[in-house]
């Protein structure tokens, strides 16, 4: 069957860079200018880097990582989400179900998948870390989740995932406190699997993806999907009224104060959030 969508080929990449080379196909997060934060042009070109990994037999692996050594992905650019978002519930639904896209076709590629962390692994960030199948960290990475103390709530990965790969208690922690979680602490909690030297980073992303290169792809993908059950369960019970509800609540006083209080660089006024709701 040839495949009639458009290809990624037929993208001129600006947010993100795509090569395939070695049986692999590496997706770099390229906004580094803004710690690699998300926007909406960019989840676009990562659904069509996606499903190119997907649909072509020549890649084995597919690797996703950010551009500079800052930052991995930040998740949703706070910057964007204020100035187009903020009171505007319909506009974040739309954003969000291509999110949701992406995030659907990450986990749903069909083949192995790598998070090659090389910098900061917050929010969204973390969901994409989540929806790969392997994670290697450079030693000196941190990862986090922020929604509570941003005005969001991390519903699009975090809340389903986390409790299954760290636990109840340590989700609710990792959730509630928006607490930095040095790699070490990351390794022993499960959410990486290696975490070398910054200077072995490359190296180590390359031994895993020959590792699993050298796998049957049918018993391969048939495992994945067998594993991705309890995930796909949390998933489509909760994701669609999560999309709907974060963009209901993007009228909130809270909301509002959090993202501005992010792009002002000032810390949030809890007591006049709190206030502004009453």
């Amino acid at each position: 069957m040839e495949y009639k969508g458009r290809s990624a080929d037929s993208f001129n990449f600006k947010r993100i860079t795509y090569e395939k080379r070695d049986l692999r196909a590496i997706v770099t997060f390229n906004r580094p200018e803004v710690y690699n934060a998300v926007n909406g042009d960019m989840l676009v070109e990562l659904n069509a880097a996606f499903q190119d990994a997907a649909w072509d037999d020549d890649v084995r692996v597919l690797i996703l990582t950010g551009a500079g050594e800052r930052a991995f992905c930040t998740g949703a650019d706070v910057k964007e989400q204020a100035e187009e978002f903020v009171d505007k519930p319909n506009t974040y639904w739309k954003w969000m179900g291509l999110f949701i896209e992406c995030h659907e076709k990450l986990r749903n590629i069909g083949k192995p998948t790598i998070a090659r962390l090389n910098g900061m692994v917050v929010g969204g960030g973390n969901e994409f870390n989540m929806s790969c199948d392997l994670a290697v960290a450079a030693d000196d990475i941190i990862i986090k989740q922020v929604g509570a103390a941003r005005g969001s709530v991390a519903a699009a990965g975090a809340t389903q995932f986390l409790p299954l790969i760290v636990g109840d208690r340590r989700a609710r922690e990792i959730l509630f406190l928006c607490e930095d979680i040095p790699a070490a602490k990351a390794l022993d909690w499960g959410l990486v699997n290696e975490v070398v030297p910054r200077s072995e980073l490359d190296a180590a992303v390359d031994r895993l993806a020959d590792k699993l290169i050298n796998k049957l792809p049918e018993c391969f993908r048939y495992t994945k999907q067998q594993l991705n059950y309890w995930r796909d369960m949390s998933w489509h019970q909760t994701i669609g009224h999560a999309r709907d509800w974060l963009s209901i609540h993007n009228r909130a006083p809270e909301v509002a104060e959090g993202m501005q209080a992010f792009v002002e660089k000032r810390p949030v006024d809890y007591a006049k959030a709190r206030r502004d709701l009453a």
